[in-house]
């Protein structure tokens, strides 16, 4: 009962911050289950799964509150799924014990990207009805995002949400309602290559549903925080707790003395609250 609880508050945080960011649930619950010592591809697939639900419900959310271009959805779901898909096989087929601290490094990289691209945010301009995406632009970036998405567990938020955003005009809310209802279809194509790849048996239902509870329940509260909640403020503080939770991850790996992994872990946590009192005293001046 602990762990249910336990994974179900793991799937309402990752939800929360994905629908309020359009990125960072797979990121989130993947650099979570990776530190419970789950093989990155179950721990993958699973967090798959259960997104087919929760991105459901914040679809329906986000719809309901007007945050989706839906034009851009389906500019976006068709290239994600093929590059999610595509991902999914490739990491089944990879012995766990050696993708493991490759796709923690992966996950620290996004979130430092979480962390650059919230801190240096442009201050928003006007902003127009649908977002700025031709076909053109949406095949590479739905390829790549999605293959990424799988193999790390997380990346189609990251990688979609600040493209999205770079663009002038682009409206933030419409950007992260846009991301979080087209990364259902992403789930649905993950789920099915990791269970051609993987199977039924391999998937740990007692997870999978703790997170889906747990996501269910975060979906609506997310939707509604998009209208609310400074995204840059929330972005920094998630980006710095995934570089947390994979450096924890990659120094098991990694043999470093005490005094060196001290030093590497004050180091962070100094950059974290600096990025933080940064980002708060930057966006204070611009309104």
């Amino acid at each position: 009962m602990k762990k249910l609880f336990i994974f179900a508050f793991i799937g309402f945080l990752a939800q929360l911050i994905d629908g309020s960011l359009g990125m960072a649930y797979g990121v989130t619950s993947s650099s979570l289950l990776l530190t419970f010592g789950m093989a990155p591809a179950i721990a993958s697939a699973s967090i798959h799964i259960s997104e087919v639900v929760t991105t459901a419900a914040s679809g329906i959310s986000h719809m309901k509150f007007g945050n989706v271009d839906r034009q851009a959805v389906f500019k976006l779901i068709i290239p994600g799924s093929i590059g999610a898909f595509i991902g999914a096989c490739f990491l089944s087929n990879m012995p766990g014990d050696v993708v493991k601290p490759y796709i923690s490094l992966f996950l620290l990289m996004l979130g430092f990207y979480v962390v650059i691209r919230f801190l240096f945010k442009h201050k928003k301009r006007s902003e127009q009805k649908n977002l700025n995406l031709s076909i053109k632009q949406a095949i590479p970036l739905g390829l790549i995002a999605g293959f990424a998405d799988a193999t790390g567990g997380g990346g189609w938020g990251p990688l979609t949400t600040p493209i999205l955003l770079s663009k002038d005009g682009n409206s933030a809310r419409k950007v992260v309602g846009t991301v979080d209802t087209s990364e259902f279809a992403i789930a649905i194509s993950a789920t099915l290559g990791f269970l051609v790849s993987l199977g039924w048996q391999d998937v740990n239902w007692f997870w999978v549903i703790a997170l889906m509870l747990g996501g269910i329940i975060a979906a609506p509260i997310a939707a509604w925080l998009v209208r609310v909640m400074p995204s840059h403020f929330l972005g920094v503080l998630v980006g710095g707790f995934i570089i947390l939770t994979n450096i924890w991850t990659l120094l098991k790996v990694w043999s470093i003395n005490n005094m060196a992994e001290l030093f590497i872990y004050v180091t962070i946590v100094i950059f974290w609250i600096s990025s933080i009192v940064f980002t708060m005293r930057k966006n204070q001046k611009n309104n």
